[in-house]
């Protein structure tokens, strides 16, 4: 699976591709020796990778693209679904050699895989972790049935045969304590369930809007919260924010409240930010622009309001942290520090398009955690620099792996697949 020497060889060359593009992205920082970071493959399989003890022996493994990785060192890849999938690649020497995966860094070009943002969840209730793949968007959305350690393919199932927007979400969003995929689906807004005592169905779906053209595959930003304060998930989307009713009908348009939250980013989460009891909002303003950013919920005058507030810039000079970087495709929430407040996990999406396309494809492939701290009823963010060769996919997800108590975090793109542990 690994490829390093071609990785490497490769580096000067992609390099030279990009097209010209101005640069406002600020230099990385040094690394602080904080993090460790493993490759465990150099080939392409998907955009996301998610976490689960597979194999039930104690140990999280990684799951990516159609491998899972065995913990607690990662070099052992283990066959969920058959995919075979390729390229040539002409050496130095005039041979040709076949190199594992879809084109990304390795094949020098852009491609597209089929597997987008994965999740980990135990679907038909027999105690091992199953494998859910949202695909290319658009596409269908499987879950795969873990053989129960047994090392043989595992058995796939359909969820939801059209899955929307490039940032969908696995979290509870009917408050009955089971994961759904929230996504767009149809031209609507919304979200699907299973059924645990049907596993094997295909999901239903519950559209929260009307049919709107703003809703299909490569619609971006897409999350889920209580903006109210009423108890109940609403859901979030760059045109506003969704209102769940009390006693949903199931057919009924939820209410929409109008906002502005950037043009389409990454995930999107409500969260109370500055400690004032009032949900924020945080995603990125762009999915393949600039800008991390969250939105402080107002309410003056009894009319909702929403302050923009840039953690990292759009240009020079913007933003508190003092740092620019393109292509924010994906945010996970995760308390990194232990103080009880959530931070913020980005970074740049590595060629989103390719090696010449979007703003600055080729700068750093950074990876930070912004830091989220409360003092005096204000909200501040410290950038930390986690890694410079990685970057994110459409999906970041940063989880104890070795059992330290700490967040780690697990990438998958088209440079391949990272785990950074933090030391």
């Amino acid at each position: 699976m690994k490829n390093i020497a071609l990785f490497l060889a490769l580096t000067a060359t992609i390099h030279a591709a990009g097209a010209p593009s101005a640069t406002i992205s600020t230099p990385p920082p040094p690394l602080t020796g904080e993090w460790k970071t493993q490759q465990i493959t150099s080939s392409f399989w998907a955009e996301g990778a998610c976490v689960a003890d597979v194999n039930k022996d104690g140990k999280n493994d990684i799951l990516s693209g159609a491998f899972w990785y065995e913990g607690p060192d990662f070099k052992k890849a283990h066959e969920i679904y058959h995919m075979d999938k390729s390229f040539d690649h002409k050496k130095e020497d005039g041979t040709v050699e076949k190199v594992p995966g879809f084109k990304g860094f390795l094949g020098g070009v852009n491609e597209y895989s089929n597997n987008f943002i994965s999740y980990a969840y135990d679907f038909n209730g027999d105690g091992w972790p199953d494998y859910l793949v949202i695909g290319f968007p658009g596409a269908e959305t499987f879950w795969f049935e873990n053989p129960q350690g047994k090392d043989e393919p595992w058995q796939r199932h359909t969820a939801l045969k059209v899955t929307d927007n490039e940032s969908p979400m696995f979290v509870d969003v009917d408050g009955d304590k089971i994961p759904d995929l929230l996504c767009m689906s149809g031209g609507t807004l919304g979200y699907a369930t299973f059924d645990p005592k049907n596993p094997n169905a295909e999901w239903k779906w519950h559209a929260i809007s009307g049919k709107d053209g703003r809703f299909q595959k490569f619609t971006h930003g897409i999350g889920a919260g209580d903006v109210n304060g009423d108890g109940r998930v609403d859901i979030l989307e760059a045109g506003g924010w969704w209102e769940q009713p009390a006693n949903w009908d199931g057919v009924t348009p939820w209410t929409k409240h109008d906002a502005q939250f950037g043009s389409g980013g990454a995930q999107m989460y409500a969260y109370d930010v500055n400690g004032d009891g009032k949900a924020d909002i945080i995603t990125s303003l762009a999915a393949h622009g600039y800008g991390l950013v969250w939105f402080e919920q107002t309410n003056e005058g009894c009319v909702q309001g929403w302050t923009k507030h840039l953690i990292t810039g759009t240009k020079p000079g913007e933003g508190e942290t003092g740092i620019i970087f393109s292509q924010l495709h994906a945010i996970d929430l995760v308390d990194m520090n232990g103080d009880g407040l959530k931070d913020i996990v980005t970074g740049k999406r590595f060629w989103a398009h390719g090696p010449g396309g979007d703003p600055e494809p080729n700068a750093p492939a950074v990876l930070y955690w912004f830091e989220l701290k409360r003092e005096g009823g204000k909200a501040t963010y410290t950038a930390h620099i986690i890694d410079d060769n990685s970057g994110v996919g459409t999906q970041v997800m940063a989880t104890d792996m070795n059992g330290d108590g700490k967040p780690d975090v697990v990438v998958g793109n088209k440079r391949g697949v990272f785990v950074h542990i933090r030391k």
